[in-house]
C-alpha cells in the first residue's frame, strides 16, 4: 500500500503522526509524509523508512486570525500541488490529512478523484481551537463558518478519527455520521517513551513541560505555582520546552517574579530527544486550563508519555483529564489555581511513598492502554478503506 501523510505540523516533533507512519512501514507499506520545515532543515528526508518532504517554514508566533489564516492557506496552496504530482505519478491508495486545519482535507482533491481513500485525523477540533486562541464566541460568525468547515471537511473524507471520546459525541452530534467516525487517542511511541535507569539529577529537583505555550495550556499558572514552591525547594528548576505565542510573555512573567536563574525555557526537540530529557525529569506538570472551551476537553499526550517514562505527574483538573485518568495514577490540582498547584508539588517533592504508588499505578494503565494494541485498529480500518475502494471500482466497471 502507497499512503501519504499531510499535515500542517512538525513530522520529527509529532508523536501521533510518526506513530501512523511506522506502523505503516514497519508491516512493508511505502509513506510519504509532506509538512513543515524548521529553519536551517532539507526540503526532503528519510526518516526511519518515511519519506518526509517539508514544503514550508513555519514559526509558531501568530497574534492574529489573519496571520494564521494566511501561513496555512498558502500551505494548502502549496501541498495541492506537490501531492497531485505525486499521486498522478506514483498513485496513494490512502491519503491520511492532519488537522489543523479541517479544510486541508481538500488538498487530496485529486487523488481522490483518481480512486485514493481519504482519511482525516481531527488532532484538535479547530472551531473550539480557534475560539480558545483568538478569543472567539461560539455564537459569532466565525465559529460557526469553522463549524460548517468542518462539516463539509468530513462530508468530503471518507473517514474521520478524532482524538479523544469527548470531541468524538461532539463530532458526531454536529458533523459527521457515528459509523464514518473513529476515536484514536495519543498513545507514547513505545520506541521512545519507556522507563530508564534513574542516576538522580545533579542535586536537583527537576519539573518539566514539554509541549505547546498557547494561553489555554496555563504555564503562567505553573510559573507562578513554581514561584511560590521556589523558596522550599531551593535545588528545584522548572525546563519548559516548546515554542508558541505565549512564550514571550511567559519569559517576561519569569523575569519580573525573579525566577531567570530557575526557570529555563527550551525550543522544541525531536522526540527521541524529549523522551530522554522527561526520563531524567523528577516531576511533569500540565497545567492546562478548565476555564477554556478549548483546554478543558483538549486529551493530552505527555500525560501519557511521563507515566510510560516513569515520572509522576501532577495534572489540572479539566473534564478531559478526569474523563481518562484517576487519582491513583497521577496528582490533581484546581485549574487555575497556582497555590493548589504549588502545595500539590511540595507533596509530591516529599512524599516519596506516594510517588512510587503513583508510577506503579501510572506504568499499569499505560500497559493496558498503549498504541501497540490500538495501531491494529488502524491498520485494518486503512486496508477497509482500500478493500472496499477496489470493490466500488471493480462494480463500476462490471
Amino acid at each position: 500500500m502507497r499512503v501519504c501523510m499531510l499535515a500542517y505540523a512538525f513530522y520529527e516533533n509529532d508523536t501521533r503522526i510518526r506513530q501512523y507512519a511506522s506502523a505503516l512501514v514497519e508491516r512493508g507499506d511505502l509513506v510519504d509524509v509532506i509538512a513543515l520545515r524548521r529553519e536551517g532543515q532539507s526540503a526532503e528526508d528519510v526518516v526511519d523508512g518515511v519519506h518526509v518532504y517539508r514544503i514550508q517554514t513555519r514559526t509558531i508566533n501568530e497574534q492574529g486570525p489573519l496571520a494564521y489564516l494566511y501561513r496555512i492557506t498558502r500551505f494548502l496552496l502549496l501541498s495541492s500541488v506537490v501531492l497531485a504530482k505525486k499521486h498522478l505519478r506514483h498513485p496513494y491508495q490512502v491519503v491520511h490529512v492532519h488537522s489543523v486545519p479541517d479544510f486541508l482535507v481538500f488538498a487530496a482533491l485529486i487523488p481522490k478523484l483518481f480512486g485514493a481513500s481519504v482519511v482525516l485525523d481531527i488532532h484538535d477540533v479547530l472551531p473550539e481551537l480557534y475560539a480558545s486562541k483568538f478569543n472567539l464566541k461560539q455564537n459569532s460568525i466565525l465559529f460557526r463558518l469553522l463549524a460548517l468547515i468542518e462539516k463539509l471537511s468530513a462530508a468530503f473524507s471518507n473517514h474521520v478519527i478524532i482524538a479523544n471520546d469527548i470531541w468524538h459525541r461532539r463530532l458526531v452530534s454536529r458533523s459527521v455520521r457515528g459509523d464514518k467516525c473513529t476515536t484514536i487517542r495519543n498513545y507514547p511511541d513505545p520506541r521512545f517513551f519507556f522507563p530508564r535507569p534513574r542516576n538522580g539529577s545533579n542535586g536537583k529537583f527537576v519539573i518539566m513541560y514539554p509541549g505547546t505555550l498557547n494561553s489555554h495550556q496555563g504555564l503562567d499558572v505553573a510559573i507562578k505555582a513554581f514561584a511560590k514552591i521556589a523558596p522550599a525547594i531551593p535545588h528545584a528548576e522548572f525546563h519548559i520546552y516548546g515554542e508558541g505565542p505565549a512564550k514571550p510573555g511567559l519569559m517576561t512573567l519569569t523575569d519580573r517574579l525573579g525566577l531567570g536563574d530557575r526557570v529555563t525555557f527550551h525550543d522544541f526537540l525531536p522526540t527521541e530527544q524529549i523522551a530522554e530529557l522527561m526520563a531524567k525529569s523528577d516531576l511533569g506538570v500540565e497545567p492546562k486550563r478548565a476555564s477554556s472551551s478549548f483546554g478543558n476537553e483538549a486529551s493530552s499526550t505527555k500525560i501519557l508519555e511521563f507515566m510510560a517514562v516513569g515520572v509522576p505527574l501532577v495534572v489540572s483538573r479539566t473534564a478531559i483529564h478526569t474523563y481518562y485518568h484517576d487519582e491513583s495514577t497521577l496528582k490533581y490540582f484546581e485549574s487555575d489555581d497556582e497555590s493548589d498547584l504549588a502545595d500539590a508539588i511540595l507533596l509530591l517533592k516529599y512524599d516519596s511513598r506516594l510517588r512510587d504508588e503513583m508510577v506503579s499505578n501510572a506504568t499499569r494503565h499505560v500497559q493496558i492502554n498503549s498504541w501497540k494494541v490500538k495501531k491494529l485498529e488502524y491498520l485494518g480500518l486503512l486496508d477497509s478503506l482500500v478493500a472496499r475502494e477496489l470493490t466500488q471500482t471493480a462494480r463500476s466497471q462490471s
